[in-house]
């Protein structure tokens, strides 16, 4: 009955068994999918069988402390249902309330952890030292609402419990699950994989990664054909809940708007300067090549590309404000792959 069940919805064996762009083993495994199909569900479920048949421990990763409230029955609930009916888990607070430790029948088989804690963890990594394997679920945010520094938070966690048990570096694997929401989540602009992803892609290899998109039409039809997502068949959430398509995103990103145009601003991009205009008629902003040398506005993300004629910016810049805004709303268009890869790897340096 378990194989039947499981067999309807996702199944990461697959994913963990790839080996990254180099051959090597990968310590990051990403799976992108449809709402609904059981990522969670499945490494839930991996991480207590492997407790059960090997001891091994796991880290959950959230975002804000709020959310270190009732983490056992988060975790457990719903596969103890299913799988694990003769268990219980239970939860204490540890570390002034820093960190949860959870017990599946009254053994200790892992802990909860949150970004926002990353500076405070620091100072109890030892009481992590016998960590396994860490899941981040839910790693892109459906309402784009990151933490300050988000990357950097979730690289000092996983260093804080990967030089434990007398090692200075363990091999500590990172599970990251979520639903597709966005491109330009920090997480794929970091690792490269904003511009390499395409719509047919089903696995994607790195350098110490690999990133697989999933989808199980039998999930979404059944989720499209309920009364409830019938009648809100037009929003765009409903779109993203059951179909392969990214909620902030649109795919049609390669063309060339028609009509007049408003010179923005020009990017620089290692030593390429970018052109960036709006067109009213069309509601988009197009980058190409085509530079107006009389424009002085002249932007640079990469201090390495900074000089006196280029103005250094950051995040809370308002041309990138204003950009990734327009891209979320799928108002951005490229002339071809190398501007569209420039765009990605100048958000890439807002996030560093």
């Amino acid at each position: 009955k378990e194989r039947d069940f499981m067999a309807e919805f996702y199944d990461g064996t697959k994913l963990l068994s790839m080996n990254d762009i180099n051959g090597r083993q990968p310590d990051i495994f990403l799976t992108s999918g449809n709402r609904s199909i059981g990522k969670t569900t499945w490494f839930n479920r991996y991480c207590v069988k492997d407790f059960i048949k090997k001891h091994k421990k796991f880290c959950l990763v959230y975002r804000w402390n709020y959310e270190l409230s009732d983490c056992a029955d988060k975790f457990f609930k719903d596969i103890q249902r299913l799988f694990f009916p003769e268990y219980t888990m239970t939860e204490k607070r540890r570390a002034n309330n820093i960190f949860v430790e959870l017990f599946l029948n009254e053994q200790s088989c892992g802990y909860c952890v949150t970004l926002n804690n990353a500076d405070a963890l620091k100072k109890f990594s030892h009481l992590l030292s016998d960590v396994d394997k860490m899941v981040f679920d839910e790693f892109q945010s459906e309402n784009n609402h990151y933490c300050p520094n988000e990357l950097n938070k979730l690289l000092s966690i996983h260093t804080s419990i990967a030089r434990g048990n007398g090692e200075q570096v363990r091999r500590v694997p990172l599970y990251m699950l979520s639903n597709k929401v966005s491109l330009i989540n920090p997480y794929f602009l970091s690792l490269g994989i904003s511009d390499r992803l395409r719509d047919d892609t089903k696995y994607l290899k790195g350098d110490g990664y690999v990133l697989e998109q999933t989808y199980l039409e039998e999930v979404a039809n059944a989720q499209l054909d309920s009364a409830f997502n019938r009648a809100f068949k037009n929003e765009s959430y409903v779109a993203y809940s059951a179909q392969n398509v990214y909620l902030n995103d649109s795919s049609a990103f390669i063309e060339k708007p028609e009509g007049m145009s408003v010179y923005i601003a020009t990017f620089r991009n290692d030593t390429t300067d970018y052109a960036v205009r709006f067109y009213p008629k069309a509601n988009v902003y197009y980058i190409d090549k085509s530079i107006d040398s009389d424009y002085k506005v002249k932007l640079t993300f990469d201090a390495s590309c900074h000089d006196v004629n280029y103005i250094m910016v950051g995040s809370s810049s308002p041309y990138v404000l204003t950009l990734k805004v327009a891209f979320e709303r799928g108002m951005v268009r490229f002339k071809n792959q190398e501007c569209k890869h420039a765009f990605f790897e100048c958000l890439r340096y807002t996030i560093l």
